[in-house]
């Protein structure tokens, strides 16, 4: 029987994607991202307050461990699970934050957004609902759209730190509600999570047996106080984090989930057939950031992020943008513009590109982070060197003054 060859731009035609991509939206911010990129390339001097990676990248001694790693021949498939060395490490430096953690119950990953994969995998089924606060991070929505689910956004405003708390939960609670999943501290607030917020939220949730994912990748950069996982709470709960942040490793994609006994070999069995593991060479690396010189460094750019913190953030309320909660944790600011002497001031998207092409200052509109006000909303990232950021500071008062 004679093959079929159809037209190949027939084919492409044909092909169509899953419905469920039609609900998960781009990200805008890289609409700026392209446009800065632009303006650099014709030579014009850009500082980015825009991107949610640290400008710290990781110490010697860690990237030492990559290439012993390597030079031994240990670049291999591990378990799914991840190393046992590492998950043990992973242990200690809970034990080092007063809780105990039985090594068991954590799961390495390829980056926190493996992580939350593989808990939406685990616990969304078809059209179930999970609550969230408005803002948030666009992708931890996007990863319950991936599996059938529906991320409900509840207006969060500074009242509430920003985040979802038990009031709100229990007056969104349906029938198809499932879980919650936040974040603490967040992105794009900065803000975290109370202990009693964290303690009244989880105990809604069990009361109505549904599940709670806590993203606490930015836990590790906290500014005010000392922070307090939400492990703290019960052993029902699952927690994400990653090596990105604190440990400045955005690029070697490695985080782990803590997760109950009881779910372990759920999240084994579906790690071994998506992911089968995380980087080797990455989990080699990150055992040296346990070392004591390590987090004495890691520890030093903390406190270089909270210099940041403290200068930009009075900074900016001196421009005119309102920052009714000062934030606590990671590296960012979310300000209302809506009160700035600017004729774009009720526009994020357009305010942003404005002082993108007037200041040469890149920032983040409110868009990609929900449904509440984000015309009203600009995010700046101070994951870069103080001197630029008082350089970006002087420019926006150019602008605004």
């Amino acid at each position: 029987m004679q093959a079929i060859h159809p037209n190949p731009a027939q084919a492409a035609r044909a092909l169509q994607a899953a419905q469920r991509v039609d609900a998960i939206e781009p990200f805008r911010v890289m609409e700026m991202v392209k446009a800065a990129a632009a303006m650099r390339a014709d030579g014009i001097d850009v500082i980015s307050m825009s991107v949610g990676e640290p400008d710290f990248t990781a110490p010697d001694m860690v990237a030492q461990a990559a290439m012993d790693a390597i030079k031994s021949g240990a670049t291999q498939y591990t378990e799914s699970l991840g190393l046992s060395a590492l998950r043990e490490a992973i242990a200690g430096h809970y034990r080092a934050c007063g809780l105990d953690i039985d090594p068991r119950r954590i799961i390495v990953t390829a980056g926190a957004s493996a992580g939350l994969l593989l808990a939406c995998a685990a616990l969304v089924s078809e059209g179930d609902q999970v609550l969230m606060p408005d803002p948030c991070y666009p992708c931890n929505r996007h990863f319950v759209t991936a599996f059938g689910g529906k991320p409900i956004l509840l207006p969060s405003g500074a009242d509430e730190r920003y985040q979802l708390t038990a009031a709100m939960a229990d007056a969104a609670w349906g029938e198809r509600t499932r879980g919650v999943l936040v974040a603490s501290p967040s992105n794009p607030t900065g803000t975290s999570m109370t202990p009693q917020q964290t303690r009244d939220l989880l105990a809604a949730v069990r009361a109505r047996g549904g599940f709670a994912i806590v993203d606490e990748i930015y836990q590790g950069l906290s500014y005010d106080e000392k922070p307090v996982s939400a492990l703290s709470f019960g052993d029902d709960v699952i927690t994400v984090n990653s090596f990105s942040k604190y440990f400045n490793m955005t690029g070697w994609r490695l985080g782990w989930l803590v997760v109950p006994d009881s779910l372990v070999p759920t999240f084994e069995k579906l790690a071994q057939n998506l992911f089968i593991c995380a980087p080797t060479i990455a989990q080699y690396a990150a055992l040296a950031c346990f070392k004591p010189e390590a987090i004495a460094i890691f520890e030093a750019r903390r406190l270089e992020f909270q210099r940041r913190r403290d200068f930009l953030v009075p900074a900016l309320r001196e421009l005119g943008f309102s920052i009714p909660v000062t934030p606590d944790g990671a590296f960012y600011v979310y300000a209302d513009i809506a009160g700035l002497n600017h004729p774009l001031a009720s526009d994020s998207s357009a305010f942003g590109m404005a002082v993108l092409k007037d200041a040469h200052v890149a920032i983040v509109p409110g868009d990609d982070f929900g449904f509440a006000a984000p015309e009203r909303h600009v995010r700046f990232s101070y994951a870069t060197q103080y001197e630029r950021i008082e350089q970006a500071v002087e420019r926006l008062g150019r602008i605004l003054r």
